[in-house]
């Protein structure tokens, strides 16, 4: 992933949503149990689908508003100037995991101008026609998946809204078939938000989040997934999986994972670092001490994720690479860098590891050993009871 430096204030471009899109994301919420009669059928329980305007909104839906894009560029001119990553209308595109708000903190606008835009979007109407182009990214269709009989059943969950690793994608599924099918493990792969329901789930052992980006489950979807790790489900997160710079789920950032992205470094984008294994109460990474050396991508997280009750499985030793960011953004960590951890919710398992963008990692045994481990833990009944 991209990151991006702090703005005038000194406010990292990783805001958390403000009060009034927070207060829209309730107004959803309520919308799923009092129908909306009068949308029209495309309109779904999708996040920030009755949001007002603001600079709080991923980028995308200011870009799809003719309104709001021309009050957008008529004080932020420099948005005409944005690669097309950033500026793509259709998904995946980086407008899913920036506000409106990083792109004026990225274009240096001062805060009075971030305000007028603000006061000028809020004027504005949102129509059915918006709800629609806000909904149509996420996915309402109801799912039928094929699932053998084995030791373990997994689910690998490859959405991509925002960020796209391409490569690191399959090269990531087919490490895991190539695990599962060493273990006896049966594994079903789908890049489809419908197949979050309570009947699907329940037929799993875990489900592998694999460089997934962009905000990817409605609010029904989401609440059949916390429901399905409240009570005794695994979750496995790769790479990307953590590392957006725009999450709407609090629940997926500030609890599943238990931290967030703020970069990783810039110029070489990937270097050599060493990655030191701790002894956890899980074991996983147990055989891998002390530790290994890896050229990947290195994430860096705003605080770290043991603050949070995590369990962390391995860090990384600042002193063996450069942790500077686009523009100069310190990277820095400490001493407690972690980059792999786990950990209990409720009844069930989560781990994450922010190794894996470069599509070798893959390839690397002990990268590979980690991975097994991890999902041998996040497949087993009762490590996590209440």
């Amino acid at each position: 992933m991209m990151c991006f430096p702090r703005d005038r204030k000194g406010r990292t471009l990783l805001q958390q949503l403000s009060r009034r899109a927070v207060q829209a994301t309730m107004i959803v919420a309520a919308a799923m149990v009092t129908p909306v009669t009068s949308l029209a059928a495309e309109i779904i329980d999708c996040p920030l689908r009755d949001a007002p305007y603001s600079v709080e909104l991923p980028f995308i839906d200011i870009l799809n508003n003719p309104q709001a894009k021309a009050i957008a560029e008529s004080k932020l001119p420099g948005i005409s100037g944005l690669p097309e990553m950033m500026t793509r209308t259709e998904v995946p595109s980086f407008g899913t995991i920036m506000s409106l708000r990083n792109i004026a903190g990225m274009l240096r606008a001062p805060g009075e101008t971030v305000e007028a835009i603000d006061a000028e979007l809020a004027k504005l109407e949102v129509t059915d026609a918006d709800r629609m182009s806000r909904c149509k990214r996420y996915d309402a269709d109801l799912q039928k998946l094929p699932v053998a009989d084995a030791k373990a059943r997994l689910l690998v969950f490859t959405k991509i809204n925002g960020f796209d690793h391409g490569p690191s994608v399959t090269a990531a599924t087919e490490a895991i078939r190539k695990i599962a099918e060493q273990q006896g493990w049966a594994v079903t792969v789908s890049n489809n938000g419908g197949i979050f329901t309570p009947a699907i789930l329940q037929q799993f052992d875990a489900v592998i989040w694999n460089n997934v980006s962009g905000d990817a489950l409605t609010l029904s979807q989401r609440k059949a997934f916390e429901d399905y790790i409240n009570g005794g489900g695994g979750y496995v997160g790769i790479h990307g999986s953590g590392g957006d710079t725009l999450y709407l789920w609090d629940w997926y950032a500030n609890t599943l994972l238990g931290a967030r992205f703020i970069g990783h470094p810039a110029d070489p984008q990937f270097q050599d670092a060493r990655i030191n294994v701790e002894a956890t109460s899980s074991g996983i990474g147990k055989s891998l001490m002390p530790g290994w050396n890896m050229e990947d991508e290195w994430y860096s997280f705003r605080e770290s994720p043991r603050l949070n009750g995590a369990d962390v499985i391995a860090t990384l030793d600042e002193s063996t690479y450069v942790p500077v960011g686009y523009s100069g953004q310190d990277l820095r960590m400490g001493e407690d860098h972690p980059i792999v951890w786990s950990r209990c919710i409720g009844a069930g398992r989560a781990f994450y590891s922010a190794i894996g963008h470069r599509p070798e990692v893959y390839q690397d045994a002990n990268n590979l050993s980690l991975i097994q481990q991890a999902l041998t833990w996040a497949t087993t009944d009762g490590v996590c009871a209440r």
